[in-house]
């Protein structure tokens, strides 16, 4: 990518698309094009077809997405299908027909088979049923997957995916039903310690394991990606380390300083058991992420804390 070069960041509102253009314009980046979702609806197809066809893009950064925790992919379930497919359709065909350079593709850790060997190598895409809560929106990001393999096979267009494990940082969703597992926590731990309640409950065991990544070193990785990698199929994006529910609540317990319990609700459900990245393969491309959980966690506590 050149300094001048047209960048497209879809989605440069949420908390992936925000870290990536912060990364841009550190770069000495200046030609960004962004639109909100007032301005440009991306399940619109007439809309992103016009948009494509009047500003004609280098590069594209497909970061827009319908995205939520285990209630909201479960409730919405239609939504999720429909609105992903529409938003990735729309921007990956219209991409091709104006002839962009390249385009990296979004994707979520939840495309992977529920009790697919850990940790997630890349060949495991496929290979067997998903998690129910959300199988809906991870068909949608597994359709974009082949959908930018399709293009790349059929018209040659250097179009990549990568795959990020569990996001938090900067601009994270904090709504209570619809947020995922690390938001929700520093929201409700923060409450907590606000209304001096004796204790916070949460979902299930506390005995699953999740992988997190700082959203503005998943920026770093893709602008890494964007200018080093160039290959069909998919490359996970992750710290190759997890964490239990249980000592995650602990650590962001003691960073905000709550006093009280933590009780487990086991009448509701846990999710997949572990989601932990193979990373092998974007240690060889030569990149690692920067951030560790527990700096990470203070550093978006005190951006939910300049936010409310």
């Amino acid at each position: 990518m050149e300094k001048t070069s047209k960048i497209y960041i879809a989605g440069h509102k949420g908390m992936v698309g925000s870290a990536i253009y912060r990364k841009l314009t550190k770069e000495g980046f200046e030609n960004i094009i962004t639109r909100n979702s007032s301005d440009l609806d991306l399940r619109d197809q007439k809309a992103v077809t016009d948009f494509f066809s009047a500003e004609k893009p280098d590069y594209v950064f497909l970061a827009a997405a319908k995205v939520g925790g285990i209630i909201a992919n479960n409730t919405y379930r239609a939504d999720f299908l429909y609105e992903n497919l529409q938003i990735q359709n729309n921007i990956i065909h219209s991409s091709y027909v104006n002839s962009v350079k390249k385009l990296l593709f979004l994707g979520s850790s939840c495309i992977y088979p529920k009790m697919a060997p850990q940790p997630l190598k890349e060949e495991y895409l496929l290979t067997g049923l998903l998690e129910p809560t959300n199988e809906p929106y991870a068909i949608a990001k597994i359709a974009g997957i082949k959908m930018c393999d399709a293009y790349r096979d059929q018209y040659n267009c250097n179009f990549i995916s990568v795959m990020p494990t569990n996001l938090y940082g900067y601009n994270d969703n904090y709504h209570p039903q619809n947020s995922h597992v690390l938001p929700a926590l520093i929201r409700r731990f923060h409450e907590a310690k606000q209304q001096n309640l004796p204790n916070v409950t949460i979902w299930g065991t506390g005995s699953p394991k999740r992988e997190f990544l700082f959203a503005d070193d998943l920026a770093e990785a893709c602008y890494y990606l964007m200018q080093n990698y160039d290959e069909p199929g998919l490359v996970n994006i992750g710290t190759g380390e997890d964490i239990s529910i249980k000592d995650l609540a602990i650590l962001i317990k003691n960073i905000i300083g709550y006093d009280g319990e933590i009780n487990f609700d086991t009448t509701k459900p846990d999710g997949t058991p572990r989601k932990l990245m193979d990373v092998s393969k974007l240690h060889s491309k030569g990149w690692k992420h920067t951030i560790e959980l527990e700096e990470g966690i203070k550093l978006a506590y005190q951006d939910f804390l300049d936010k409310r």
